[in-house]
Protein backbone atom coordinates (compact mmCIF):
# COMPACT_ATOMS: atom_id res chain seq x y z
CA UNK A 1 0.00 0.00 0.00
CA UNK A 2 3.39 2.38 0.63
CA UNK A 3 3.91 1.98 -2.76
CA UNK A 4 0.59 2.81 -4.14
CA UNK A 5 -0.05 6.17 -1.56
CA UNK A 6 3.82 7.03 -3.02
CA UNK A 7 2.49 7.07 -6.83
CA UNK A 8 -0.81 8.55 -6.56
CA UNK A 9 -1.13 10.47 -3.60
CA UNK A 10 0.81 13.26 -5.92
CA UNK A 11 -1.65 13.15 -8.34
CA UNK A 12 -4.74 13.80 -5.53
CA UNK A 13 -3.05 16.81 -4.54
CA UNK A 14 -2.36 18.21 -7.48
CA UNK A 15 -5.60 17.49 -9.26
CA UNK A 16 -8.35 16.68 -6.36
CA UNK A 17 -11.49 15.55 -7.30
CA UNK A 18 -10.95 15.68 -11.33
CA UNK A 19 -8.37 12.91 -11.06
CA UNK A 20 -10.43 10.87 -8.66
CA UNK A 21 -13.65 11.23 -11.05
CA UNK A 22 -10.96 10.12 -14.16
CA UNK A 23 -9.45 6.82 -12.06
CA UNK A 24 -12.90 5.74 -11.22
CA UNK A 25 -14.55 6.16 -14.74
CA UNK A 26 -11.54 4.33 -16.61
CA UNK A 27 -11.21 1.99 -14.10
CA UNK A 28 -14.89 0.84 -14.28
CA UNK A 29 -14.20 1.00 -18.34
CA UNK A 30 -11.88 -1.53 -17.94
CA UNK A 31 -8.62 0.19 -17.45
CA UNK A 32 -6.00 -1.41 -14.97
CA UNK A 33 -6.68 0.91 -12.08
CA UNK A 34 -6.90 -1.10 -9.10
CA UNK A 35 -10.39 0.71 -8.01
CA UNK A 36 -10.74 -0.89 -4.71
CA UNK A 37 -7.22 0.35 -3.56
CA UNK A 38 -8.01 3.65 -4.88
CA UNK A 39 -11.46 3.89 -3.02
CA UNK A 40 -9.46 2.66 0.74
CA UNK A 41 -6.96 4.83 -0.04
CA UNK A 42 -9.54 8.00 0.02
CA UNK A 43 -11.26 6.83 2.84
CA UNK A 44 -8.44 6.62 4.97
CA UNK A 45 -7.41 10.33 2.82
CA UNK A 46 -10.97 11.41 4.38
CA UNK A 47 -10.61 10.08 7.70
CA UNK A 48 -7.21 11.89 8.40
CA UNK A 49 -9.08 15.09 6.98
CA UNK A 50 -6.59 15.70 4.27
CA UNK A 51 -9.58 15.03 1.61
CA UNK A 52 -12.85 17.07 1.55
CA UNK A 53 -15.88 14.52 2.27
CA UNK A 54 -18.28 15.44 0.27
CA UNK A 55 -16.27 16.65 -2.59
CA UNK A 56 -14.34 13.06 -2.45
CA UNK A 57 -17.70 11.66 -1.92
CA UNK A 58 -19.18 12.88 -5.17
CA UNK A 59 -16.17 12.22 -7.48
CA UNK A 60 -16.09 8.50 -6.90
CA UNK A 61 -20.00 8.10 -7.57
CA UNK A 62 -20.20 10.24 -10.32
CA UNK A 63 -16.84 8.33 -11.73
CA UNK A 64 -18.12 5.25 -11.01
CA UNK A 65 -21.65 6.10 -12.46
CA UNK A 66 -19.80 7.54 -15.68
CA UNK A 67 -17.31 4.74 -16.32
CA UNK A 68 -20.39 2.08 -15.70
CA UNK A 69 -22.16 4.20 -18.58
CA UNK A 70 -19.58 4.19 -20.78
CA UNK A 71 -19.34 0.95 -21.47
CA UNK A 72 -23.17 0.25 -21.33
CA UNK A 73 -23.02 3.12 -24.62
CA UNK A 74 -19.77 1.04 -25.63
CA UNK A 75 -22.22 -2.36 -25.56
CA UNK A 76 -25.20 -0.51 -27.48
CA UNK A 77 -22.92 0.68 -30.17
CA UNK A 78 -21.25 -2.41 -31.01
CA UNK A 79 -24.10 -4.61 -30.70
CA UNK A 80 -25.13 -3.70 -34.03
CA UNK A 81 -22.20 -5.18 -35.58
CA UNK A 82 -22.27 -8.19 -33.24
CA UNK A 83 -25.97 -9.20 -34.43
CA UNK A 84 -25.07 -8.03 -37.82
CA UNK A 85 -22.79 -11.44 -38.18
CA UNK A 86 -19.61 -10.34 -37.38
CA UNK A 87 -20.37 -12.05 -33.87
CA UNK A 88 -19.61 -15.00 -35.28
CA UNK A 89 -15.70 -14.42 -35.10
CA UNK A 90 -15.46 -14.49 -31.58
CA UNK A 91 -18.27 -17.21 -31.03
CA UNK A 92 -21.49 -15.54 -31.01
CA UNK A 93 -24.29 -17.01 -32.84
CA UNK A 94 -27.71 -15.44 -33.12
CA UNK A 95 -28.89 -18.65 -30.70
CA UNK A 96 -26.07 -17.86 -27.91
CA UNK A 97 -27.26 -14.16 -28.25
CA UNK A 98 -30.84 -15.03 -27.19
CA UNK A 99 -30.01 -17.50 -24.80
CA UNK A 100 -27.54 -14.84 -23.04
CA UNK A 101 -30.45 -11.89 -23.51
CA UNK A 102 -32.69 -14.24 -21.76
CA UNK A 103 -30.78 -14.88 -19.19
CA UNK A 104 -29.83 -11.24 -18.69
CA UNK A 105 -33.21 -10.03 -18.62
CA UNK A 106 -34.17 -12.41 -15.53
CA UNK A 107 -30.65 -12.30 -13.62
CA UNK A 108 -28.54 -10.55 -15.46
CA UNK A 109 -29.80 -7.27 -13.76
CA UNK A 110 -28.39 -8.20 -10.14
CA UNK A 111 -24.98 -9.09 -12.34
CA UNK A 112 -25.43 -5.21 -12.74
CA UNK A 113 -25.64 -4.70 -9.03
CA UNK A 114 -23.00 -6.78 -7.60
CA UNK A 115 -20.80 -7.21 -10.55
CA UNK A 116 -18.60 -4.44 -8.74
CA UNK A 117 -17.52 -6.78 -5.73
CA UNK A 118 -16.29 -8.78 -8.36
CA UNK A 119 -13.08 -7.58 -10.37
CA UNK A 120 -13.24 -8.36 -13.95
CA UNK A 121 -17.09 -8.64 -13.84
CA UNK A 122 -17.64 -5.22 -13.30
CA UNK A 123 -16.24 -4.22 -16.24
CA UNK A 124 -18.29 -6.38 -18.55
CA UNK A 125 -21.40 -6.28 -17.08
CA UNK A 126 -22.12 -2.49 -18.60
CA UNK A 127 -20.57 -3.49 -22.27
CA UNK A 128 -23.10 -6.57 -22.04
CA UNK A 129 -26.18 -4.84 -20.88
CA UNK A 130 -25.91 -2.62 -23.15
CA UNK A 131 -25.10 -5.34 -26.31
CA UNK A 132 -28.20 -6.74 -25.30
CA UNK A 133 -30.39 -3.28 -25.29
CA UNK A 134 -31.23 -3.86 -21.96
CA UNK A 135 -33.41 -0.81 -21.08
CA UNK A 136 -31.71 2.34 -19.58
CA UNK A 137 -33.75 2.78 -17.08
CA UNK A 138 -33.44 -1.05 -15.74
CA UNK A 139 -29.49 -0.69 -16.28
CA UNK A 140 -29.12 2.76 -14.32
CA UNK A 141 -31.64 1.66 -11.69
CA UNK A 142 -29.45 -1.74 -10.79
CA UNK A 143 -25.75 -0.14 -12.07
CA UNK A 144 -26.00 3.12 -10.37
CA UNK A 145 -27.15 1.75 -6.90
CA UNK A 146 -24.48 -0.97 -7.64
CA UNK A 147 -22.04 1.98 -7.66
CA UNK A 148 -23.15 3.63 -4.61
CA UNK A 149 -23.02 0.75 -2.71
CA UNK A 150 -19.63 -0.78 -3.47
CA UNK A 151 -18.13 2.57 -3.22
CA UNK A 152 -19.42 3.14 0.14
CA UNK A 153 -18.58 -0.11 1.68
CA UNK A 154 -14.68 0.26 0.47
CA UNK A 155 -14.80 3.77 1.24
CA UNK A 156 -15.95 3.04 4.79
CA UNK A 157 -13.81 0.46 5.48
CA UNK A 158 -11.06 3.21 4.91
CA UNK A 159 -12.60 5.57 6.30
CA UNK A 160 -13.74 3.61 9.70
CA UNK A 161 -10.79 0.99 9.76
CA UNK A 162 -7.85 3.86 8.86
CA UNK A 163 -5.83 3.27 11.96
CA UNK A 164 -5.87 -0.48 11.34
CA UNK A 165 -5.90 0.10 7.27
CA UNK A 166 -2.79 -2.81 7.25
CA UNK A 167 -5.06 -5.38 7.93
CA UNK A 168 -7.76 -3.96 6.17
CA UNK A 169 -6.26 -4.38 2.60
CA UNK A 170 -4.41 -7.92 3.88
CA UNK A 171 -8.05 -9.16 4.44
CA UNK A 172 -9.42 -8.00 1.18
CA UNK A 173 -6.50 -9.10 -0.58
CA UNK A 174 -6.92 -12.95 0.89
CA UNK A 175 -10.97 -12.66 0.15
CA UNK A 176 -10.45 -11.02 -3.96
CA UNK A 177 -7.83 -14.27 -4.13
CA UNK A 178 -10.68 -16.97 -2.87
CA UNK A 179 -13.14 -15.20 -5.17
CA UNK A 180 -10.99 -15.25 -8.02
CA UNK A 181 -10.45 -19.27 -7.47
CA UNK A 182 -14.04 -19.60 -7.18
CA UNK A 183 -14.53 -18.31 -10.31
Amino acid sequence: MQFFSDQFLPWINHYGSIVIFLWLALGVIALPIPEESVLLLLGVLMAKEKLPLCATIIAVYTGSCCGISGSYGLGLLTSHYLNRGRGRYIGLTKQRFLLAHHWFKRVGTWALFMGYFIPGVRHLTGYVAGALKLSYRHFALYAYSGGLIWSSSFMGLGYFFHNHWHSVVAVLHAHTRSLLKFF
